[in-house]
């Protein structure tokens, strides 16, 4: 399928598709950050955050466990290591790309091998041993501007010399006006420092070994810079994208965020905050690193639907069985094929399967192959309305009541909940979706039991060549068939649905 982008950020056992937004979400596991310090410094509560952010449409959680506001105070590596890596090793157990926000190479090594993909070094790699973190491993790299000397463009903005006297020669009083004539400095010093700087840092890293796919840049908002540098930098976001790496915008809630909006206080700056990450990615910036994920997400799947063409193909495994078994899917495939940006392109047979997951009676299982240009986390919504619509009846299982206070332990982070026993009118399970993955409870891309389930892979043969190569090379474990479950007993023909 032709792309508008097609670059993918390879970061260790993920590739990322960068083919649209990713939303970075920002945990600080820190007392004193700028906005939310110390609202995630127990470790349970910070794993809690963690996961909810995926649920929420995070595709990447960013752990730091130092503060880098204005006046803060450095840690050492064994204080930061305390902090982070309890967060880190149940986020990575739970499926999550983990990025590890930090300048110490102790403990970016630390949490790589405990499974964080990323490296997001706020010193820009300039400390050889982070370079050696880099080179000595498979994370992806990224690479963000702070000059602490500042970029030395904080004289009078561009002078503009007046004429002095009247035409017919005498001398013309001046009054006492100010030298500067343009609301902000001139932009080429700033861009041939930040831009400099981030081309060095990356040459200095793929000289060291590190692929250049796994290269990331960030120009550093609010990094010792004012707020009007911030907004020459961000109008110059084209021509850092120009740079063929992919672009951060890790613009949220910084203070040239709050000057731009008028908004004084940082937490209640998100509203501002999306509306700058779009802009930023109108211009070529593909990963917003962002605090509030409900919202920009939200805004971005908005923004991103109605003006990108982006159609994606995605397969959706269909069981029933109680009533009209196979007149309930097709009733699920034209409900289905009527969700907005959603078509059906075709559907398999119906087949008769083995029950398996606990369930009493055989059933009724097709598998629906789709285009669709919503998020999956929107397109998942959509089908449990489905569901809904059809009269699915969901069982309460042992133990939900207390899903609140279970989530915020490190042991529900760990235990997968299991699949429902109970009779249904339809089941609607997202399979795979072109370009996706993802980790939460809501969702999970692609899905992890595909593999196993004979009442997935048998229907997909009639959609496919060699659906087990195809989900094998997406990263989905192929069980043998003779190990799996649900086996197909019957065809039970065509569904008839348009």
């Amino acid at each position: 399928m032709l792309r508008e982008n097609y670059t993918t950020w390879h970061c260790g056992e993920h590739e990322v598709s960068l083919a649209r937004p990713r939303i970075m979400g920002v945990l600080n596991v820190t007392p004193d950050s700028f906005s939310d310090g110390g609202e995630n410094l127990d470790h349970k509560v910070a794993i809690a955050r963690g996961l909810e952010m995926l649920d929420q449409g995070a595709d990447i959680i960013d752990v730091g466990g130092e503060s880098t506001r204005p006046g803060h105070t450095p840690v050492s590596p064994k204080v930061e290591a305390e902090r982070v890596v309890p967060v880190v090793r149940a986020l990575v157990e739970a499926g999550a790309v983990v990025s590890i926000d930090t300048r110490h190479a102790d403990v970016a090594r630390m949490c790589v091998r405990l499974g964080a993909a990323i490296v997001n070094d706020v010193s820009g790699f300039t400390n050889p041993e982070m370079v050696d973190v880099a080179a000595d491993t498979s994370c992806g790299c990224i690479i963000m501007h702070w000059n602490q000397e500042g970029l030395g463009t904080r004289a009078p903005r561009r002078e503009v010399m007046l004429e002095q006297s009247r035409p017919n020669g005498k001398a013309l009083p001046r009054p006492v006006t100010s030298q500067r004539r343009f609301t902000l400095p001139e932009e080429a010093p700033i861009m041939r420092q930040v831009m400099g700087f981030l081309g060095d840092q990356a040459r200095t890293l793929v000289r060291a070994g590190v692929a250049r796919e796994r290269i990331c840049l960030d120009p550093g908002a609010g990094f010792d810079k004012t707020a009007d540098e911030d907004v020459v930098i961000q109008r110059a976001t084209r021509s850092m994208a120009s740079m063929g790496y992919p672009l951060v915008a890790a613009v949220s809630r910084k203070r040239f965020v709050g000057a731009v909006s008028g908004v004084p206080e940082a937490a209640e700056r998100d509203f501002a905050t999306a509306g700058i990450c779009i802009s930023a990615i109108e211009n070529g910036a593909r990963i917003l690193r962002v605090h509030d994920v409900a919202g920009v997400s939200q805004a971005v799947n908005a923004y991103w639907s109605v003006s990108h063409k982006d159609a994606r193909q995605g397969f959706v495994s269909l069981g029933s069985n109680v009533g009209n078994r196979v007149g309930n899917i097709a009733r699920a495939v034209r409900l289905i094929d009527e969700i907005p940006l959603t078509c059906v392109v075709s559907v398999s047979h119906a087949y008769e399967t083995e029950p398996a997951y606990g369930i009493a009676t055989p059933v009724a299982n097709a598998v629906a192959e789709i285009r669709t240009e919503l998020h999956p986390l929107v397109l998942m919504d959509k089908l449990l309305e489905v569901e809904n619509e059809l009269g699915r009846i969901r069982e309460k299982a042992e133990g939900d009541e207390k899903d609140t206070e279970a989530e915020k332990s490190v042991e529900a982070a760990r235990i997968p909940k299991k699949p429902g026993t109970g009779p249904r009118t339809i089941d609607c399970d997202l399979v795979w979706v072109e370009g996706e993955r993802h980790a939460g409870a809501r969702l999970t891309l692609p899905h992890p039991r595909a593999g196993e389930r004979d009442y997935v892979i048998v229907p997909m043969e009639d959609l496919m060549h060699a659906p087990e190569r195809f989900l094998a090379h997406g990263g989905v474990p192929v069980t043998p068939r003779e190990e799996r479950v649900g086996h197909v007993t019957a065809d039970l023909g065509e569904v008839t649905w348009e």
